[in-house]
């Protein structure tokens, strides 16, 4: 069995925080800036480099990217051989967020109900928590921050087998189109399709985990990301809505096994802050 401290994690995480609402993961950055170098209007490329060099002073700074510092999901995958010394993982990983969003003078935004009493928790926390249990005895946890103004704009549809792809297009265009500038483009959007109701946006959040230079390991997947991010960015939404190249960085999809009947068909919008990061003990 391996032993991973509690404080450990704790500390890991609160460090995280910051870095998490300080800092582009580097796949993000350069996607913006080759998104910079490929607009043609003075304006659409005016936007661009307003958000870059807002990266470059977030991460110099260490300020946040954005003021909407997001709510905090975390990602694990644990060895069944794990062992966490001295308290519960949920509650590292809860007291670490608590602890970073206290300390870095982050904005905290989770209310404590969703409809009656709606009082700010003042730490940001409960963080949303999914484990994967595997062999071995690692651990990994991915944090994401994930703002409300794309995630408002995220979109969920249980389609009928014989819509088919052309059914998941129009449905991942007409959300896009939908969302417009209110989802702070350009945007990185995750497409889940499979599963079940609850189990097609876990999908789509998943997909927004993945480095922006890989495509889906299934060629027709893969061709149909390419094909979605073409038909997105000529929509002409372009940088916060003023019209461009770059309503979105990227498009990636996650699919899995499903019922006969069914053909569950999520999409999860994300800003271009695409905030995550991997801690391994």
């Amino acid at each position: 069995m391996k032993k991973i401290n509690f404080d450990l994690i704790v500390e890991s995480i609160k460090n995280a925080c910051l870095k998490l609402s300080s800092e582009y993961p580097k796949d993000v950055y350069d996607k913006l800036k080759n998104g910079y170098l490929n607009e043609d209007t003075d304006r659409s490329r005016k936007v661009m480099g307003i958000l870059l060099e807002n990266a470059e002073i977030s991460k110099t700074n260490k300020v946040p990217i954005c003021q909407d510092t997001g709510m905090v999901s975390a990602y694990v995958s644990i060895g069944k051989n794990v062992v966490i010394d001295g308290g519960s993982l949920n509650d590292a990983i809860n007291k670490g967020v608590s602890l970073g969003y206290k300390n870095y003078f982050l904005r905290k935004s989770i209310v404590c109900d969703p409809l009656f009493d709606r009082v700010n928790t003042k730490d940001n926390t409960p963080v949303l928590i999914y484990v994967d249990i595997n062999e071995g005895d690692k651990l990994e946890i991915i944090l994401t921050a994930k703002g409300f103004g794309s995630e408002n704009m995220s979109k969920m549809t249980m389609l009928k087998p014989s819509d088919g792809k052309s059914g998941v297009k129009d449905f991942v265009i007409e959300t896009i189109k939908l969302a417009g500038p209110n989802a702070c483009p350009p945007i990185v959007v995750g497409i889940g399709i499979g599963g079940n109701f609850e189990y097609a946006p876990f999908l789509a959040k998943k997909a927004l985990l993945r480095d922006l230079n890989t495509q889906n390991t299934d060629e027709r997947y893969a061709e149909f990301e390419q094909e979605l991010l073409e038909e997105i960015n000529n929509l002409n939404i372009g940088p916060l809505g003023l019209k461009g190249k770059t309503t979105a960085l990227k498009v990636m999809i996650e699919h899995y096994p499903t019922h006969i009947a069914g053909l569950p068909c999520a999409v999860s919008i994300c800003c271009h802050a695409l905030r995550h990061v991997k801690l391994e003990f």
